[in-house]
């Protein structure tokens, strides 16, 4: 790049462009927020047919195209951005090289060149000529020294200044001609193909755009505002409140996981950051996928063992499973939970249900996802259900549809007042009931987590009024809800346990809530709290343990008539009615069993 050039940069320019990038971007989210909060979800609550199928798919795919649009937009913003940001670091560093030769009678020449006067050393008897030097950027220890040492010996004291000057104008110059070439082909990248289809490819190549916008604007990410490290939500709040628009903007163009994962931001910002993690991991991983040599179709073959045959995988099956088996099943598995949240998402507006909001999504390992039904800055009551054993992002899609038949059942006693119900697998969870369950750590690891994201719930409150909040536990999360009591300051008003082997504490009064305000369910033909009360958690109390299903424990034992450990959240029932009564507040209409008549275990 030419000193005429970065002389003349206005980086201005560039950052009105960024400007109207982010206004387009933002009208697309405002665009694809009405298609599938208002227009969608009242066609899907109102009109039924093979012609509202039809549309909606319509709508979705437009839904899609204003998402990929907001996504490209906020990357070409950042990097427009990050480019004014590089290219004016460059300009000041030339401005101020020529300012100051300027005041040292030296003159800079449109070629970089430094022009300085005549002049003498002290003790010289005559002025020597003046003269002009260029200078050469990125200098060496080596080379610095020889050009001290040059300076030294020549007679006109200028010339040392002026060979400095020049050089710090080769630096910028050099310092501007390297973010262009940095930048030139990243903004090259940020442009869509030529159909009106958003496919995965689409959304792994936008993952890559992000990426290189990412490296390539390292420098101005550094030097934007940082979110607290290990922070508090409401650490984490005041951070983001502090941001610009436009550092904003950037924190959610380029990195998107951090500002889904921090609790304490609102939640259509999470929404947001999350919607794009989705979308980009789900075309990356389907891709993947659809690369992947797919399980020979001959799996099973017969031998015989002895005088009996016997059933047993080919070697070719065998041989794919060891090198592709376990990639496969992850990549499914993560697909599958990802197509879940997808149908929630369009299936706002179904019998009533509101907007949904991805409050935290990761695909690494068994998975993370954190679901809302109607947005809880607002809400006036809140509910976050923990699921147990075996939970995993593959698997995400029945929880959420258990925490949708709450906020059905909450929302028609809430007599007006706004519910939101909220999935939270935030955590490992045991993956198997036999070899995994009986331990406590996957509770204990992931019972801080809990709270702070409960906390969180605090920070990013958007209406002048505390929400009545209630932790919702099935299986193992019940113990993790209690382990969360037992660790710290549960933040919740009341507390639902269903099918529970056991909280680590003894007693209602330990679950850090008013007392009185702890629920509990047992479900006939449920074995799990029986598999509690041979040592899972609690106290031991003459060789069996306290579960919450125990009179000793002092919960409130609600009515329950569904079967089994999985049906406490099924439609219709008195279980799921009681639920309800919990969450939107009305704890004192729920129906409770009748007290026994003695301890289930006695002396």
């Amino acid at each position: 790049m030419d000193l005429a050039t970065l002389k003349g940069f206005k980086p201005s320019e560039y950052e009105e462009a960024a400007d109207g990038y982010r206004t387009t971007g933002d009208m697309a989210s405002a665009a694809k927020d009405t298609i599938n909060n208002r227009i969608s979800a009242g066609m899907t609550s109102q009109l039924k047919g093979e012609a509202v199928t039809a549309a909606l798919r319509e709508l979705k795919s437009l839904s899609q195209n204003f998402h990929y649009a907001q996504t490209e937009c906020g990357l070409v913003s950042t990097a427009l951005t990050g480019f004014a940001f590089d290219m004016a670091a460059a300009k000041r560093k030339l401005d101020a090289a020529i300012a100051d030769a300027a005041a040292d009678n030296c003159t800079v020449g449109q070629d970089g060149s430094v022009s300085y006067p005549a002049g003498r050393k002290p003790g010289a008897e005559k002025d020597e000529p003046g003269g002009t030097v260029s200078g050469s950027a990125g200098g060496s220890p080596t080379s610095d020294a020889l050009e001290r040492q040059a300076a030294g010996i020549h007679p006109n004291p200028y010339y040392g200044r002026a060979m400095a000057y020049a050089n710090r104008v080769a630096d910028a110059l050099k310092e501007a001609t390297e973010a262009d070439a940095k930048w030139a082909p990243k903004l090259r990248a940020l442009k869509a193909d030529d159909d009106l289809t958003v496919s995965k490819a689409d959304w792994a190549d936008a993952q890559s755009d992000m990426g290189g916008v990412r490296e390539a604007g390292k420098s101005y990410l550094d030097s934007l505002p940082q979110a607290p490290k290990d922070g508090t939500p409401a650490q984490n709040a005041d951070w983001w409140k502090k941001l610009s628009p436009e550092e904003q903007a950037a924190w959610l163009a380029l990195r998107p996981d951090t500002v889904g994962a921090l609790d304490g931001l609102p939640a259509t910002v999470r929404d947001e950051a999350n919607r794009v993690v989705l979308e980009e991991k789900r075309g990356q991983l389907q891709m993947e996928l659809d690369a992947m040599p797919k399980p020979p179709a001959n799996e099973w073959t017969w031998i015989t063992a002895g005088m009996y045959p016997s059933k047993v995988h080919t070697d070719e099956w065998m041989a794919w499973h060891n090198k592709y088996g376990d990639r496969y099943e992850q990549l499914n598995k993560s697909l599958k939970g990802m197509g879940s949240i997808q149908d929630r998402f369009d299936r706002t507006g179904e019998k009533g249900l509101p907007e949904a909001y991805l409050l935290g999504f990761s695909p690494e390992g068994n998975g993370r996802a954190i679901v809302a039904n109607g947005n809880p800055d607002t809400a006036d009551h809140q509910a976050v259900y923990v699921p147990g054993t075996t939970s995993n992002l593959g698997g995400i899609g029945g929880d959420i549809n258990r925490m949708e038949n709450v906020w059905r059942s909450a929302n028609e006693s809430a007599d007006g007042r706004s519910v939101s119900t909220i999935t939270w697998l935030g955590y490992d969870a045991p993956q198997d009931i036999v070899k995994d369950s009986p331990f406590s750590h996957y509770a204990d690891d992931g019972a801080p987590a809990y709270n702070r994201f409960l906390d969180g719930l605090d920070a990013s409150r958007t209406v002048d009024s505390d929400p009545h909040r209630t932790a919702i536990g099935h299986s193992y999360g019940t113990t993790l809800i209690g382990s969360a009591a037992r660790q710290g300051d549960l933040n919740v008003d009341d507390v639902i346990l269903a099918g529970s082997p056991g909280v680590q504490v003894s007693n209602a009064d330990q679950m850090d809530v008013p007392k009185g305000h702890v629920w509990n369910q047992e479900a006939k033909g449920d074995f799990v709290p029986d598999i509690g009360r041979f040592g899972h958690g609690g106290t031991d109390w003459d060789g069996a343990f306290t579960t919450p299903s125990d009179e000793r424990f002092g919960a409130n034992q609600l009515q329950t008539d569904t079967e089994g450990h999985s049906d406490y959240w099924k439609e219709g029932t008195q279980s799921l009615y009681n639920q309800g009564q919990v969450v939107a507040g009305n704890g004192a209409d729920a129906d409770l069993k009748p007290p026994p008549d003695r301890y289930r275990h006695t002396k």
